[in-house]
């Protein structure tokens, strides 16, 4: 029997609770008109509002700090551009250059060569003169 009683008094317990939270919350919704209750609701928005505006700012500060960045990436990717512009302009004037050393020392090869054989065909032209 005593549990019976134990758990009606339990029973009895909570629904009292219940019913104290439901009347709290009544009179919570019937001071909804009371100057204190708009004092606190104002409160409550102002605090909302001032985090929200923080929010906001601090989402303007991310973007604006995300545009640098993006920025600064893209001087930097057209300086490597211009950078590996300027090392291939180089090289390719320095691979003419060569060209042109190469032909001008063909050239003098060249030359040397015809003149050595104008040399040497005197020199049998010579000889055979002699013989005749």
């Amino acid at each position: 029997m005593r549990k019976v009683a134990e758990l009606a008094e339990r029973r009895t317990t909570a629904e009292a609770a219940k019913a104290k939270l439901l009347e709290q919350f009544r009179a919570r919704q019937a001071t909804a008109d009371d100057p204190a209750a708009q004092e606190r609701a104002a409160a409550r928005r102002a605090v909302v509002e001032a985090r929200e505006a923080r929010e906001a700012e601090r989402e303007r500060q991310r973007e604006q700090k995300r545009a640098e960045i993006e920025a600064a990436e893209a001087r930097a990717r057209l300086e490597r551009e211009a950078e590996e512009a300027a090392r291939q302009a180089a090289a390719q004037a320095e691979a003419e250059a060569k060209r042109h050393a190469d032909l001008e020392r063909a050239k003098q090869v060249l030359a040397l060569e015809a003149d050595r054989k104008a040399q040497r065909d005197a020199r049998y032209a010579a000889r055979k003169a002699r013989r005749q």
